[in-house]
C-alpha cells in the first residue's frame, strides 16, 4: 500500500495519471480523501462521480481534468463520458459561437464517439450542440454519421431532430434529399414531407406525391385523413396553382374523381372550373360549368355550381368594365361588354329551368316536377310540345309519383286550347292504350275523352267513345286483379260507367234499352238487398219504370247466376216498388228454389 501524508502524494509508476503537483496548496481537505478512495478503487465508476460531484463548484479547469483522469483510466464508462459532455457544453453556453472553447468542446465530442459511437444520446446531444452552434455543414455530415453509426432500430431517434435541423435553414434542395432517404424508412411521414413542400413552394413536387397518397389503397394517415380528404388538397392544390404543376394532368385527375367520389361532385366541378380560369382559358371553363349544371344529380351540388357559375361571370363582367374605363370605349369593347352582360342576364333566367332539370334526372317518373317544367316554358309551343313528347315517353306509371294520366291528359288539353282537335284526339287515342297501375287513370282518360268531345258538342261520338270504353273485353278480369292489364278491367270502372249513364239519360232514347248491354258491374254488398248495382249503372240499363215489385217475370231478370243442383237457373231481378232504382236481390222463385 501507498502511505499518504497531508503534504505529499506518491504516485504509483505504472499510473502516470494519478500524479498531482505536489504543492499543498493545490489539494484540499476533501481531495485527499477521495484521492486515497480512488486509489483504493481506481476503477469504480460511483468513486470517481462522487469526486467530480464535490468539485462542481470549484474551478472548470480543475473538474475537466478530473474527468480526463477518469476517462483515462474507464474510457467505456457512458456515465463517465455523458457526464463530462455535459459539463464542457455547460461551461460555453452563452459564449460567442466563434470562441476557441467551442472547438475544445466540439473535440471532447469527437473523442467520446470513438468508444461511445453505437449510444444515441451521445449523438443526439452533439448533433444539438452542433445546430446550436449554427455549423450548417458540419452538423448535417454528423447526422449522416450518427445515422451510419447507429443500427437502424435507433435511426428514429435522430431522424426528428435532422428533420428539425433541416427545416430551420432556407435550403429547400438539402431537405428535400434528406426527407426523400427519411421516407424510405418511414413511409408514412409522406404527408409532413407534402406540407414541406407546399411550405417552400415546390408544389409540382408535391402534388405528384400527394397523388401517389391518394393511389395507394394501404396507405394510413398519421393525422387521420380519409383518401377523400387527401383528395380534396390535390383538387385544391391543382386547381389553385395549375401553372406551377407541370408533372400532372389537373383535368384528368379531376374528372376522374367526379366518377369516385360521387357525393361531393359540386365542389369538384368548381374545382375543375378554377383549374381552367386561373390558367386563363375562361371559355374552358364556362364550358365546365355547363357541363356541370346539366349533369349534377342533387340540388346541392347544383347550388354549388351555379353560385360559382355567377361569381365567375359578373368577375368576368366587373374586369371587363375596368378595363373599358380606362383604355376608354371603343365599339368592339362596348359590343363584348353588351354581349357578355346579355350571357348573365340569360343565366340568372335558365336557373329555374335548370333546378327543375336537376330533379326530373333525380326522379325521372316524377309528374308534377313534368308539368312545372311546361309552366317554365309558357309562351313556348314547340319546347312545350317537346317536353310533353319527353315526359310521355320517360314517365313510367308503375314507378310514377303522382298521377301519370295528368300528362296525357294535359298534353291532349294543349292541342285543344290551339285548336288541333284531330291532335288531341290522337293523344288520347294513344293514352287509352297506355298500361296504367291503375283502373282509375284509364277511366279518366276515357272520360277526359268523352269531356273534350263534348265541350265541341260532338254529342254522338261522345257517346261511342263511352259505349266503346264500357264494352265487354275479349278476356274478364276483376277490377282488383293487378296481374291483368287495366283494359281487361275498365269494364267495371263505376265513374266510366256513370258517365255513361249521365250522357244516356240526357241524350239517350227509350229505344236503347231494347240493345243488349253488357252485364254491368255490381257494387259492395249491401246488407239488406246482397249484392247490388250501382245506381248510376243502373240507370244505362233501365228502359222503363216499374209500378209494382218485380219478380221472376220482371223484363229486366237476366239468369246469369250459377245454379244449383236439382234447380232451375237462379233468376235475378230488380226489386223496385217505385220508379226509382235501389238494387239487384235474389227473389222468390215459383218452384220453391231460389
Amino acid at each position: 500500500p501507498v502511505s499518504l501524508s497531508p503534504l505529499t502524494l506518491t504516485p504509483r509508476p505504472r499510473h502516470p495519471s494519478f500524479w498531482l503537483p505536489m504543492s499543498p496548496s493545490l489539494l484540499e481537505e476533501e481531495d485527499v480523501q477521495h484521492e486515497e478512495e480512488i486509489l483504493r478503487n481506481p476503477f469504480s465508476v460511483r468513486c470517481w462521480l462522487r469526486y467530480a460531484q464535490a468539485r462542481q463548484k470549484g474551478p472548470r479547469h480543475r473538474l475537466n481534468l478530473l474527468f480526463e483522469r477518469a476517462l483515462r483510466e474507464l474510457p467505456g464508462s457512458y456515465k463517465l463520458w455523458y457526464q463530462y459532455l455535459r459539463q464542457r457544453r455547460q461551461q460555453v453556453k452563452g459564449r460567442c459561437p466563434t470562441d476557441p472553447a467551442y472547438e475544445e468542446a466540439n473535440g471532447c465530442h469527437e473523442r467520446a464517439l470513438v468508444f461511445m459511437h453505437k449510444m444515441p444520446r451521445i449523438w443526439l446531444d452533439y448533433c444539438q450542440f452542433l445546430v446550436d452552434q449554427g455549423r450548417i455543414t458540419r452538423t448535417r455530415r454528423t447526422f449522416d454519421r450518427a445515422l451510419r453509426a447507429l443500427p437502424i432500430t435507433q435511426h428514429h431517434r435522430i431522424w426528428p431532430l435532422y428533420l428539425q435541423f433541416v427545416r430551420r435553414y432556407p435550403l429547400p434542395e438539402t431537405a428535400v434529399r434528406v426527407y426523400r432517404r427519411y421516407l424510405k424508412l418511414s413511409p408514412e411521414s409522406a404527408e409532413e414531407y407534402v406540407e414541406y413542400l407546399r411550405s417552400v413552394g415546390r408544389l409540382d413536387e408535391a402534388a405528384v406525391r400527394l397523388a401517389r397518397l391518394v393511389n395507394d389503397e394501404r396507405f394510413v394517415s398519421k393525422e387521420g385523413k380519409s383518401n377523400y380528404q387527401l383528395w380534396q388538397e390535390l383538387c385544391e392544390l391543382l386547381s389553385q396553382h395549375p401553372e406551377r404543376v407541370r408533372s400532372l394532368d389537373a383535368g384528368a385527375i379531376i374528372r376522374g374523381g367526379l366518377t369516385r367520389f360521387t357525393d361531393q361532385l359540386g365542389r369538384l366541378w368548381g374545382a375543375l372550373a378554377d383549374c381552367y380560369i386561373r390558367s386563363g382559358h375562361f371559355e374552358k371553363a364556362r364550358d365546365v360549368y355547363e357541363e356541370a349544371v346539366q349533369t349534377v344529380m342533387t340540388v346541392r351540388d347544383f347550388t354549388q355550381v351555379f353560385d360559382s357559375y355567377a361569381q365567375f361571370e359578373e368577375s368576368v363582367i366587373a374586369a371587363k368594365m375596368e378595363t373599358v374605363a380606362e383604355l376608354g370605349k371603343e365599339e368592339d369593347e362596348e359590343v363584348e361588354l353588351e354581349l357578355r352582360l346579355a350571357r348573365f342576364e340569360q343565366l340568372m333566367a335558365r336557373r329555374p329551368l335548370l333546378l327543375n332539370s336537376v330533379l326530373l334526372r333525380q326522379n325521372p317518373h316524377n309528374v308534377h316536377e313534368w308539368h312545372k317544367r311546361v309552366q317554365l316554358y309558357q309562351g313556348r309551343p314547340e319546347q312545350i310540345i317537346n317536353t310533353y313528347t319527353e315526359a310521355v315517353r320517360t314517365v313510367d306509371p308503375f314507378k310514377a309519383t303522382g298521377r301519370p294520366h295528368g300528362l296525357w291528359v294535359a298534353f291532349a288539353r294543349f292541342y285543344e286550347d290551339n285548336g288541333q282537335l284531330d291532335d288531341a284526339r290522337t293523344i288520347l287515342t294513344k293514352a287509352t292504350r297506355v298500361r296504367f297501375r291503375q283502373v282509375e287513370d284509364l277511366a279518366a282518360v276515357w272520360c277526359e275523352f268523352g269531356e273534350m268531345e263534348l265541350r265541341h258538342e260532338n254529342y254522338d261520338e261522345a257517346l261511342r267513345i263511352l259505349r266503346k270504353a264500357t264494352a265487354l273485353p275479349a278476356k274478364r278480369a276483376e277490377y282488383f286483379d293487378s296481374t291483368e292489364p287495366v283494359q281487361n278491367r275498365l269494364y267495371k270502372s263505376l265513374k266510366v260507367w256513370s258517365m255513361l249513364a249521365d250522357l244516356e239519360e240526357s241524350l239517350g232514347t227509350f229505344q236503347v234499352g231494347d240493345a243488349p248491354h253488357p252485364v254491368p258491374p255490381l257494387a259492395p254488398p249491401n246488407p239488406l238487398w246482397g249484392p247490388s248495382l250501382h245506381p248510376a249503372a243502373l240507370g244505362a240499363l233501365l228502359c222503363t219504370p216499374m209500378s209494382s215489385p218485380g219478380f221472376c217475370g220482371c223484363p229486366l231478370a237476366l239468369p246469369t247466376l250459377p245454379t244449383t243442383a236439382g234447380c232451375p237457373p237462379t233468376i235475378l231481378c230488380l226489386f223496385a216498388p217505385t220508379p226509382s232504382c235501389y238494387g239487384w236481390q235474389h227473389s222468390p222463385h215459383p218452384t220453391g228454389c231460389t
